[in-house]
């Protein structure tokens, strides 16, 4: 079919970085399998950004003209051959990871580790995926999500971010039927406030949030996602790691004072991915399943320093990855050396199968 036949749409082009264009692009109808959706809500993630700012996220490059964006929700306008369970009108969340379904990993059920994922609005994968801040786009049915009538276009693009805390609450065993608990929040971004707003929902005795910034903290306690705040003061770079480390006790010391919790908490969700934060995590945490964390790494970051209560420290590879790409661990990790169970980080950085796309 000619594209002069084709009707057009318009969608936000990124070029490099801080180089974005509004254009006319033709619509194409969906294919076999596929369904077009009008997207009528998208979220901005901190990767969005990144792309926007550097022409990169990480390792992750630019190779050519992309649309970014990838937690949306919209209404089905068209259905491709073969599409027997969406009907036009259908209101959808749209999951932007798109598996392989071959792999082992697909086989299993967890096709978050797929290897051969393609995710929309990212540039892992070269020719990119287009996101959803265009108009309508095509995508497969079998990564759409039906809607319920009481859930509005903004609340289902949260269903994206929303599951990263979802499967981090699976890792740390805290359900709706746990036995109550104390819960730490590092970072009052959107993955914090969900964090904290998930807490809430299964029933935590108390919440309470660190961040650096001020005006976020007042909003996360303004708006009930956190009983009591706590804002770090912001210093020069430690110059070794001792005083990082002694930096990370004493502030968190200083921060379970001012919550009246000098023993830590039950559960804590580090959102950050800052490595202080990290360090102070494994300080605060009181059980044994140890800090949670649902934060965004480089794709090849340095090691981080990971504090031991037995003493000293660790010095630990935590390359997990997003869009589509698994958790790579240390070579200790992998073969399961025994740690101190206060330096065993769990990462959640991967895709909660089921339910829309999982990742840090």
């Amino acid at each position: 079919m000619s594209p002069i036949a084709l009707p057009s749409q318009h969608a936000a082009v990124l070029h490099g970085a801080k180089d974005l264009r509004y254009e006319d692009r033709t619509l194409w109808p969906p294919q076999q399998g596929h369904v077009q959706v009008a997207v009528l809500a998208t979220g901005l993630c901190g990767s969005d950004l990144h792309y926007y700012m550097h022409g990169r996220n990480g390792d992750f490059a630019l190779q050519a003209p992309l649309v970014l964006g990838h937690e949306s929700a919209g209404i089905v306008t068209a259905v491709g051959p073969g599409v027997k369970n969406f009907v036009t009108g259908q209101r959808v969340a749209i999951e932007a990871g798109i598996m392989c379904r071959d792999c082992s990993y697909c086989k299993k059920g967890r096709y978050n580790l797929c290897k051969n994922m393609r995710f929309a609005s990212s540039a892992k994968t070269f020719p990119h995926l287009d996101g959803t801040l265009q108009d309508r786009m095509n995508h497969p049915a079998h990564v759409l999500h039906p809607l319920p009538d009481n859930c509005s276009f903004e609340q289902a693009a949260l269903a994206e971010p929303l599951s990263v805390l979802l499967h981090a609450s699976r890792r740390a065993s805290f359900t709706s039927s746990s036995a109550p608990s104390t819960v730490l929040v590092f970072g009052v971004g959107a993955i914090g406030l969900l964090a904290c707003a998930l807490a809430k929902s299964y029933g935590a005795t108390r919440v309470v949030a660190i961040d650096i910034n001020q005006a976020r903290l007042n909003f996360a306690k303004e708006q009930g996602f956190a009983e009591q705040v706590y804002c770090l003061s912001m210093t020069d770079r430690a110059k070794t790691t001792e005083d990082q480390l002694k930096r990370a006790r004493e502030n968190v010391g200083a921060a379970l004072s001012a919550f009246g919790e000098p023993d830590g908490f039950d559960l804590v969700f580090e959102c950050t991915g800052a490595e202080p934060c990290i360090q102070m995590s494994i300080h605060v945490s009181l059980r044994f399943p140890s800090p949670h964390l649902c934060s965004l790494f480089p794709p090849y970051s340095p090691p981080f320093t990971f504090p031991s209560k037995t003493g000293g420290y660790n010095r630990r590879q935590s390359h997990a990855r997003r869009n589509g790409q698994s958790e790579r661990h240390s070579s200790s990790e992998r073969r399961g050396t025994p740690r101190s169970r206060h330096s065993r980080l769990v990462p959640v950085c991967e895709y909660l199968p089921g339910s829309p796309r999982s990742a840090c």
